[in-house]
This record gives structure tokens, sequence and C-alpha cells, in this order.
């Protein structure tokens, strides 16, 4: 069976074929197990009250309230991640969207229920805890886990200061829940009309196609206005909703007795604030190359003006549609170094219907992949043919892989990964994808599609992602300092970062500025996307390994790289990644990245014979 998506349509989710669409049975069974699973959290959580007290009467009433909160933590996958995945499918759905909020309710409680811990475990000596590890395998397990804790001793509150913000934590995600609300459920996508009198309901899939195969400047120009329209309209909401979230994140920081927001999002993961400075510091030393290379494109384009709707329209016509069926095949020989196992799992995944592939209405934008523990990673996709979705679909599996292996090895505690890691495995997958397609080009035209992709890669994974850091560092830094947030002071933050980062190659567009209120991590995750850069910095050393001649080489990088993978959350991040290969500390792991756009600018630019 072959499905693909009809331009301009969006169907109801019940047109697109079952077998596009994931099986979440694998989850729960039906809304009736989802229910008994529910119950049953809602009962581990009211036992786990009875343990408090009980700590420092030794290992094992340490190790049994360890696995209590394991038990906690398997059943709060499937009840938060069945509920959470059935929305994603219509977002429009109050039902499953008042059942996502009980798991949000009950979980606000399982933190409630669990506050006394953290203090109660602290206030017992580090060296006696170490001695019932000595004595107990079954205790030993969760040290790693133990001394994090004790790592973050002294940002630990008592028993009444962790109940209080126990309490606040089912206010944490109103702002997310509301921008969600604003941008999806009840957003109104335009209907613009095109050169050609085609009329377009402009969804987020829809506005990016425009984008990235339009090839006429004025239908790329209405949609990117017309589609940041909606944003500027509803300004002042979403520049209330976005000081929501950087007043939550200081009244977090300073209860903690934090000095700044950026130091309470990275010391738990022990990484200096100094890598996200160095990072942002050392990518606008190295901006010149990015602007070489927009020089060169608005000279191949030939176009008067050169604006951010230009940005993303191939240099080289390139009108290939890439169907779904076709592609996966590519996506699974592309990962062939990792290794027979790797390869496996990439197949089940596809044949699984670990996927839910295709866009639908009051489906959620863009594409991620969920770690659900005990059943395996689901990925949501909008696939819209482009090759852009393909390079999505190869990052999110790289997602999936990571989870996979990690479920597999390591124990639930550890079974999940840091964000700072995440990203590592996706752009990884993306650089094997790249590899692989360019050695199957049989042309100049082909090549420079190709090498554009990577720039692109780079343009976008990096610099972007470092621009967004810059823009949400000022802005909490301004919160930190007392000072107001309008969508006047956000916007204007903005307009200066596309100055300072593409300087006068790129030509104003006023709508533009208020980009800010259309990147959703900005609401639900602060401090994650410069996590984008890091990762991408890592996976350049990794692939130099990968990429090597000798054989010894690419196979020992192979086993440092799927370690890695299968650590999980075993270790603090950076100690990781250093493992694998790879210091995040050195500047010059981050400047890399900017010599290595260079070269591909120089090669793009010897393809295209300029």
């Amino acid at each position: 069976m072959t499905h693909r998506p009809i331009p301009g349509e969006l169907p109801e989710r019940g047109a697109i074929p079952v077998p596009y669409t994931w099986d979440l049975t694998h989850i729960c069974r039906s809304w009736d197990e989802w229910e008994a699973s529910y119950r049953e959290l809602d009962a581990e959580i009211e036992a786990f009250k009875s343990r408090q007290g009980t700590l420092a009467s030794g290992a094992q009433a340490l190790t049994d309230a360890y696995r209590a909160m394991d038990r906690m933590g398997v059943l709060s996958y499937r009840v938060w991640y069945y509920a959470s995945l059935r929305y994603d499918e219509d977002q429009r759905n109050n039902d499953i969207n008042a059942r996502r909020q009980r798991v949000q309710i009950l979980f606000a409680r399982e933190h409630q229920s669990s506050s006394w811990f953290n203090p109660e475990l602290l206030a017992i000596p580090l060296e006696t805890i170490r001695q019932w590890m000595q004595t107990s395998p079954d205790l030993a397990l969760y040290r790693f886990a133990i001394e994090a804790l004790f790592h973050e001793q002294e940002h630990v509150l008592d028993e009444q200061g962790e109940r209080l913000l126990s309490y606040a934590s089912r206010s944490s995600s109103v702002s997310h829940d509301s921008y969600a609300a604003l941008t999806t459920a009840d957003m109104k996508p335009p209907t613009i009309a095109l050169a050609g009198g085609a009329q377009v309901a402009l969804s987020y899939g829809q506005y990016r196609a425009i984008l990235e195969t339009n090839r006429n400047q004025a239908d790329r120009a209405t949609a990117y206005r017309a589609f940041h329209q909606v944003y500027a309209d509803n300004r002042n909401t979403y520049a209330a909703l976005y000081n929501g979230v950087l007043q939550r994140d200081w009244f977090h920081a300073r209860a903690r007795g934090y000095a700044t927001t950026l130091e309470a999002a990275l010391h738990g993961n022990n990484i200096p604030p100094s890598v996200v400075e160095t990072l942002i510091r050392v990518a606008r030393e190295g901006v010149e190359p990015l602007r070489r290379y927009h020089r060169l494109r608005r000279q191949v384009l030939g176009l008067a003006s050169y604006r951010l709707h230009d940005l993303s329209i191939p240099l080289v016509e390139h009108d290939a549609r890439y169907t779904y069926d076709d592609v996966t095949p590519w996506i699974v020989d592309s990962v062939a170094a990792l290794g027979d196992e790797y390869q496996r799992h990439v197949r089940e995944a596809f044949s699984g219907r670990w996927i839910d592939v295709f866009e639908n209405a009051g489906k959620r934008s863009g594409a991620y992949s969920a770690p659900v523990y005990g059943a395996h990673p689901y990925m949501l996709l909008n696939f819209n043919e482009t090759l852009d979705a393909v390079f999505t679909l190869a990052h999110e599996m790289g997602h999936s892989m990571h989870t996979l292996l990690a479920h597999r090895a390591q124990p639930f505690v550890y079974a999940g990964y840091t964000i700072f890691v995440a990203e590592v495995p996706s752009t990884l997958n993306e650089a094997l994808f790249l590899d692989f397609m360019l050695q199957r080009a049989d042309s100049g035209s082909q090549s420079a599609v190709l090498l554009q992709h990577a720039i692109d890669s780079i343009a976008s994974t990096f610099y972007t992602q470092v621009m967004f850091a810059d823009f949400e560092l000022q802005a909490h830094r301004l919160v930190e300092q007392d000072q107001p947030i309008t969508a006047e002071v956000l916007s204007t933050i903005y307009s200066q970062l596309l100055h300072d980062y593409y300087g006068d190659v790129v030509e104003a567009e006023p709508l533009s500025s208020m980009t800010w209120a259309r990147i959703p991590h900005f609401f639900s995750t602060p401090y994650y996307v410069y996590q984008y850069a890091t990762c991408f910095a890592s996976t350049a050393r990794l692939m130099q390994d990968l990429r090597s001649a000798d054989a010894a080489t690419r196979e020992g990088g192979v086993g440092r790289y799927l370690s890695l993978l299968r650590a999980g959350g075993s270790g603090y991040p950076m100690d990781l990644l250093r493992m694998a290969g790879v210091d995040l500390s050195q500047p010059d792991t981050v400047r890399a990245v900017t010599v290595e756009l260079d070269d591909l600018v120089n090669q793009l630019s010897a393809a295209l014979k300029l």
C-alpha cells in the first residue's frame, strides 16, 4: 500500500491508511487498560508516603524506596504517553485532553507525595550510604543517582520547602499548555492565494513546503507574511505567556539558591555555564562563513532582494518528491556502518508501526521521538515528501535508536538520557544519511543539492539554535535584572540578533521580529536549544572516526559511539561524551563547525562552477 499526501489538502485522521499510523496498543490495549494503570499509579503514589522516616534504617529500606520510585516511573511512562500520543493525533479532542490533564494532576500529587525523599536522604551522611552500598549490590545499582543527588545538596530544600515547591509544580506547565492551545487547537490557519491561483490552507507543514519548494519569491513572501501575521496579531498574548515561563524559571532558580537561571538549568548535569557562554561567543565570532553562504545563495538565485523567506529554497532546480515507501529502505542502508543489529532495529521501527507518518487535521505539528519505557519508541512525523522531511525521518530515527539501546541496556533509573546528549545520535544519523545520498548522487546538480542540505543543516542546527540560545539567555537575564518583558522588548532582542548573525546579507523583514513567538522550545523546555549546537559539534568529532580510511579507527569509533547510546543516563553527559572521544569544554570543538562550514561552502561553489 502506498499513500501520498495531497498538496493543499489537510485530511481528517480517518482518511490516513492504518499502516501509516502508529499502533499504541503496545502501551495500552484500550482506555480501560489505561484507566487501570492510572489507578495503579495512584495507589503507588499513596503508598509511597508510608516510607517517610524509614530511609535511615538501612540499605534495604533505601533500596525498597528506590524500587518503589522505579515502579512509579514505569507506570508514569505508560499513563502519560498513551494519553499524550493519542492527544497529539488530534489536539481538538477535548475528552483526551482532559485525560492528559488528569495525568498532569496525578504527577503533581506524585511530586508532593515524594517531596520528603531528597531531604531525608540528604540528612544521612554520604559516607554511611557508601558503606551500605559496599555490602548491598542492590543498593549499589543506584550509586550514580545517589552521588548526583548529593552533588545538588546545597540546592535541595528542607521537607517543608520541597513540599511548597511541589505545590507550585501543578502550575509549571500552564504557560506551555496555553501556548500549545493557542498555536494548535485554537489557531485557524490562514488561507492564501498563490500566484497560479491555488488556495492553500497554511498549516505549518504547508508553510514549510512552500518555503522549501516554491520557486516563486512572491509566493514565499506571501506565505511567510501570512504565517507570521497570525503570531503578530497575538503578540501581547505570546509575550505574556513567555513572561510566565521566564518568571517561573527565575522563581525556581531563586527558591533553590542559584545565582542565575542558566546555572539552575545546567547544575544538575554538572555542566558549567561557561559551556553555553563560550558556545555563543565562538559562534558569534564565526558568522562570516554563514554570511558568505548567503551571499552565494543570493547570487545564484539572482534575487534583487534576499530575505528570510528565501533561505530554504534550493539553489538548483530540484522538483523531486520523496515518497515515504521509497525512502525507508534508504534509511536502513545508510546506517550500515553501525552494524547489523542496529540496522535490524531500524527495520523493526518501520515494520512495527512505531511511526505516525502523515499530517492530518488537528495533529500536532513538527516531529518528535517519544521514549516510551516498557514498550518501544514512537515517532510523530508530518511527512510531506520534501528532502527536509526525509532527513527529519533520519533524525528522529536516531533518537529512537538511542532510546531503544539505552532502555535495553540500563535499569530503569538510568534508562533516560539527558538532553545534552540526546541530539548527538539524531544529528549523526543525518550525517550518515547525507554520506549515503552523496554516494548515490550521479550528477553535479545532485551533489549541489546535497551539499546545500549539509550546509543548511549547519545553519539551522548550529547557528540558528545558538541564536535561539542567545535570545533566551538575554530574555532570562532581563528578568533576573527585574526588567519588564513586553512584546516590543522581545521583538527588539530578536531583530538585533538577526542583524548580529546575518549582518546586511539578509534584508530586514518586519514580521521576522516575531519569530520568537513560534519557537515551541522557548515555551516548553527553556535552555534546551543550545544543546542542538553542542551536539552538532559532538557529531562532527564522532564522524571523523566513522569516516576514517583506517578500519581499526572506524571500528573503535563505532564501538565508542554505541557504548554512548547504551549508557543512557548512567553518568554525567560531558563525562559520557569524553569517553566517546568528545570534549565540549574546548572552544576548538565548537570552532571546528565553523571550519567545516567554510569548507562546504567552497565545495558548493565549485559544484556550481562559481
